[in-house]
């Protein structure tokens, strides 16, 4: 037990001893006691009126003294006061510290208020990027102020805002700005936005760059292949010289096939996807590419299963999906041991559609999956070149599922396969009206000037 309670049991002892002794004094205990009681209760109650009175006067009002237990209770509720006063110095401190940092992000800040679009504040950025002027804007909506139609469906439509979208500042054109909203705090939203315009610069620069150098490698690459090829057919040259020749045939061809998949990465990634895409016969597709792999395996015969709905169309352009089916295909029967089981599916999900790609393969280690779509990348580069990959394959696969508004799902274990699956979301799916898709695709021959063969020829990497 603390002091100031001992002292305060004492204080009582005594007052009731003295009302006892009073009252037998006077020969009326009960009234002496109830007495010095309530002159006890009045001291309590004064003290009351004290405290009430320094809180409410706060700094104003010096901390009372009193020689009873309401010295020590003062003194607590001082101490707890300065600690609360300390802290939310510090609070304000680091307040400031933090707003001095979202002042000076290179970045466009926006706040949003709780469940709505106007605006409570905006950093320095936000002024520049976005032209909000104070206090003109202030408390405005933010979609009368950024006008343009992408940003509205996203702010409107969006739930959690996992995408980011482009529109050009409304302060300059010239400007691209990338916006992102975060939720925070409940219903809370930030609005972010960052200058893309150098990037963009950039990757323009990378993607014509990319195209220019393809194009120009293509006549050069052309006419070694000719020179080389009537080489090998002259008769005059020993083994050794032919050997070397047929090596060189060899790397010439791998040259060209890379230099396919660069011009068509670059179309992919600049050419603006039809308007009005055209249903595709999947299942005749995958016949075609099937046979073709069946070629590719040649003695090492792979078993490859089929489980596909010949009722299910892909609303989009059959010569992409031609080169994304066919990559992921071939990939499996390049990366699976002789006589290894591959399996391909095409069936509708509960969200839309997928074609998968099974095999029985070397399969992938879990932290090499993330980068298998970046240009170039290579699990193993020794097994890849001896296999004839390029590894632009999987960077074409994702373009053209972006494309098509879909996405590419890779599950791998080393020694157990590899599981590749391509989703496309319900809008791109449609039941086959094959005598109505067969008649499109005839016009399309008959367009490019009678030819016959309607599946399209592009060259097939890894």
């Amino acid at each position: 037990m603390s002091k100031p309670w001992r002292n305060e049991l004492q204080r009582i002892a005594v007052l009731l001893l003295t009302g006892l002794l009073v009252g037998a004094i006077a020969g009326n205990i009960e009234r002496w006691l109830l007495i010095f009681i309530t002159t006890y209760l009045c001291w309590h109650l004064y003290n009351v009126y004290r405290l009430l009175g320094w809180l409410r006067e706060g700094k104003k009002f010096r901390l009372p003294e009193t020689a009873s237990i309401w010295d020590d209770v003062f003194e607590h509720i001082y101490r707890l006061q300065q600690r609360n006063r300390k802290r939310k110095r510090d609070l304000r401190r680091l307040l400031k510290r933090f707003h001095k940092m979202t002042v000076a992000l290179p970045d466009a800040i926006v706040e949003l208020a709780p469940g709505s679009d106007e605006i409570e504040w905006w950093n320095d950025a936000a002024a520049r990027f976005l032209g909000f002027t104070y206090p003109r804007d202030s408390g405005q909506r933010i979609s009368n102020l950024l006008r343009s139609p992408a940003f509205l469906d996203y702010l409107h439509q969006q739930e959690n805002y996992q995408q980011a979208i482009e529109i050009p500042s409304p302060v300059d054109e010239e400007l691209t700005l990338r916006i992102r909203v975060i939720p925070y705090s409940g219903n809370r939203r930030l609005l972010v936005a960052r200058d893309m315009t150098r990037m963009q610069r950039l990757e323009r620069t990378r993607q014509d760059f990319v195209a220019n150098v393809s194009h120009e490698l293509r006549s050069p690459l052309t006419v070694i292949s000719g020179y080389l090829e009537t080489l090998l057919d002259e008769q005059g040259f020993g083994e050794e010289y032919a050997n070397q020749l047929r090596s060189m045939q060899k790397q010439t061809e791998r040259m060209n096939r890379i230099v396919d998949d660069l011009m068509l990465l670059s179309r992919l990634e600049t050419e603006i996807p039809q308007a009005d895409p055209e249903p595709v016969l999947v299942y005749r597709l995958i016949d075609s590419i099937v046979n073709q792999a069946r070629e590719l395996s040649g003695v090492e015969e792979h078993v490859i299963e089929l489980d596909v709905d010949s009722g299910l169309c892909l609303k989009g352009r059959e010569s992409e999906l031609y080169s994304a089916f066919s990559n992921l295909v071939f990939n499996a029967v390049r990366y699976t041991p002789a006589g290894g089981l591959i399996t391909i599916r095409w069936k509708a999900s509960d969200d839309g559609a997928v074609f998968s790609v099974e095999d029985s393969g070397v399969g992938i280690a879990p932290h090499q999956i993330p980068r298998l779509t970046e240009r170039f990348y290579r699990v193993d580069n020794g097994r890849s070149r001896s296999t004839g990959g390029t590894g632009l394959g999987l960077a074409i696969v994702k373009h053209v599922l972006l494309r098509h508004e879909g996405w590419l799902e890779i599950e791998s274990e080393l020694d157990n396969g590899s599981k590749f699956r391509c989703h496309f979301p319900l809008e791109c799916c449609s039941e086959c009206d094959h005598r109505s898709v067969w008649l499109s695709q005839a016009d399309a021959v008959l367009t490019a000037g009678g030819r016959t063969d309607l599946q399209p020829a592009l060259g097939v990497t890894d």
